[in-house]
């Protein structure tokens, strides 16, 4: 154990600005460890934060009798930013720093921060299996998500590309930090170069993202209007892309230094390079895009986040950790949560991270648990928890691993979901952090109450005896007064004053619904009421209605009933029909 002084002279926390070209990884080091420290340094809002005062704790050959040979770091733990302070005594063999440095020196800003974030998660071992990602959230709080190259297709979907390409220039540009690898199938081939130049099972970082317009020559040249551009750099600074827009390829030849200016295509130091879309594609198989997402964007936050805990109780109502999805008796005994979708086709990504076992192990505690959640498609109006899966959908399934973080990305449409965060297995405790990212507000709560509360007014205006699910599939065969005429059906499910009101289909007289509702009522003398209306500009027209009973001892299978006139179920019949399925019963917590 050395200290800077006793390693070189006049050290420095960092040597002129903040490098990502001069990364070592060290006889001892985590190579993740280099590619996280190399995605920090690309944008200066991050690693100021993880830094904080850098110039303040800068060491200063003018008041060295002043210098009390500590530091201090900041971390995001567990949803918090955590502040850690160490002293600057660093583990070394023969003279020489065990774990990462730079190639300055005297320069010691990564290893004293990796000596910080040790201390964080309790010893140096706890770094062994962190992913990049996992050291990049905790550096910067961003939320990161994985994207499978392959299975996106994109280099067959050219839609698909350059709608990736869309999102992660925006990432970028609101502050994101994105890295890339390439499958490595096993350990003989770790950093095996490909035809290319590229490192297998190495991870690269993005510096830099673009699209080009090209003036007339150039457009001659390269024989399109526009370039998309990606830059990326290898942390140990070698082992260059040696394919199209190498640094060597005919491509460059083909710019001025005036062209270079101009399109702002410049590289700053070895291990940097830029290659084209399609070729960025098709030869990294993994992306890692961590979201910058701390601040609120135009008025509302993107980020919502809770803290959470798996409980064991004797109560079956009290207790909260079901296990998987493949324990159906219990499974809902775990914590439930809601959000709300408010438009179609958002994307919505969901994280669970788990406490870091591995900080315990000195204590004798286990690996991390294996961890996913369930989503659920629910009803419009939910606000109690789910206790049996009779009609709502299954919209997605994160994977279970005994990693410290699952994510799921998803498009989703417009409605209410339930997630369900579970342990592999059940009867287990710990805690976890849940957090959702969506650019519109979507108002995650969590859903504690199995049923109505017994309440004083509840008790004067009747409790409910009875709960109703009702799903509307489609609407079918609606009436249209003339053959031109547009048709914008929507649903309008009532009971006595509650009603839920469906998204509107347009210009069909075949509409797919599947809308979902649920009601708590005095008495099955209140039937439900389900509407079909027409949208149009000025005043909407009644298409029929269907009236239900809903009583617990009805069919509970798919139905199609006629529609009617206003009136009840002996009402005319009008054109079309619903099909429709409801389920009643006197248990409230039944559904």
């Amino acid at each position: 154990m050395l200290y800077p002084q006793d390693i070189c002279d006049d050290p420095r926390l960092i040597v002129g600005n903040i490098s990502n070209h001069q990364l070592i990884q060290g006889r001892l080091g985590h190579k993740p460890m280099v590619s996280a420290f190399s995605c920090l340094a690309v944008q200066e809002s991050h690693w100021t934060k993880t830094i904080p005062n850098h110039k303040e704790q800068e060491w200063d050959p003018r008041k060295l009798d002043k210098y009390a040979g500590i530091f201090h770091f900041r971390f995001w733990h567990f949803g918090e930013w955590t502040e850690v302070v160490i002293d600057d005594l660093l583990p070394t063999i023969n003279g020489d720093l065990v774990f990462s440095f730079s190639t300055s020196m005297n320069e010691f800003w990564n290893a004293l921060l990796e000596k910080a974030y040790a201390k964080l998660l309790g010893c140096y071992e706890a770094l062994d299996g962190l992913t990049t990602t996992d050291i990049i959230v905790d550096f910067t709080g961003t939320l990161a998500e994985t994207v499978d190259m392959q299975k996106g297709r994109y280099t067959e979907l050219v839609e698909e590309k350059y709608k990736l390409f869309k999102e992660l220039h925006k990432t970028f540009t609101k502050g994101g930090l994105i890295c890339c690898s390439i499958e490595s199938p096993n350990q003989e081939e770790q950093e095996v170069e490909t035809d290319w130049g590229l490192l297998k099972g190495h991870t690269y970082t993005m510096t830099d993202i673009r699209k080009i317009r090209l003036g007339e020559r150039l457009v001659e040249v390269f024989r399109t209007e526009k370039l998309y551009m990606i830059r990326l750099r290898n942390p140990l600074g070698r082992q260059e892309w040696s394919g199209p827009w190498s640094e060597i390829s005919e491509e460059w030849q083909q710019l001025t230094a005036a062209d270079r200016k101009n399109l702002e295509l410049v590289m700053s130091d070895d291990g940097e390079f830029w290659m084209s879309l399609e070729d960025f594609c098709r030869n990294f198989h993994e992306l890692h895009v961590c979201r910058n997402v701390n601040n609120p964007i135009f008025g509302h936050k993107e980020l919502e986040s809770v803290v959470g805990c798996w409980t064991v109780d004797d109560d079956p109502l009290m207790n909260r950790s079901g296990g998987c999805y493949n324990n159906r008796d219990t499974f809902l005994q775990n914590p439930q949560y809601i959000f709300t979708v408010p438009e179609d086709g958002h994307k919505v990504i969901m994280s669970l991270q788990q406490k870091d076992m591995r900080t315990y192990r000195r204590m004798g505690r286990p690996d991390n648990y294996i961890i996913g959640f369930e989503l659920f498609k629910v009803e419009m109006n939910r606000k109690f928890r789910l206790h049996h899966l009779y009609i709502q959908e299954r919209a997605g399934t994160s994977t279970y691993i005994d990693t410290r973080t699952v994510f799921l990305s998803k498009y989703l449409q417009k409605g209410n979901y339930v997630l369900v965060p579970t342990m592999f297995q059940h009867g287990r405790t710990s805690e976890f952090l849940l957090r959702i990212f969506s650019e519109v507000p979507v108002q995650l709560r969590e859903l504690t109450l199995d049923m109505p509360k017994m309440s004083c007014w509840n008790l004067a205006r009747g409790y409910p005896k009875v709960v109703t699910q009702i799903t509307v599939h489609s609407a079918e065969g609606l009436e249209k007064k003339y053959a031109n005429e547009t048709v914008n059906p929507y649903l309008v499910i009532k009971c006595g004053k509650d009603e839920v009101r469906s998204p509107v289909q347009k210009n069909t007289v075949h509409a797919i619904f599947d809308t979902q509702a649920i009601f708590y009522r005095r008495t099955t003398d209140i039937p439900i009421i389900v509407q079909v209306w027409n949208s149009r500009k000025f005043c909407d027209q009644f298409l029929g209605q269907v009236t239900l009973d809903a009583d617990p001892s009805d069919c509970r299978d798919l139905k199609s009933l006629y529609l009617r006139k206003k009136g009840g179920p002996t009402a005319k019949v009008k054109q079309g029909h619903l099909s429709l399925k409801v389920i009643s019963s006197d248990d409230l917590t039944e559904l």
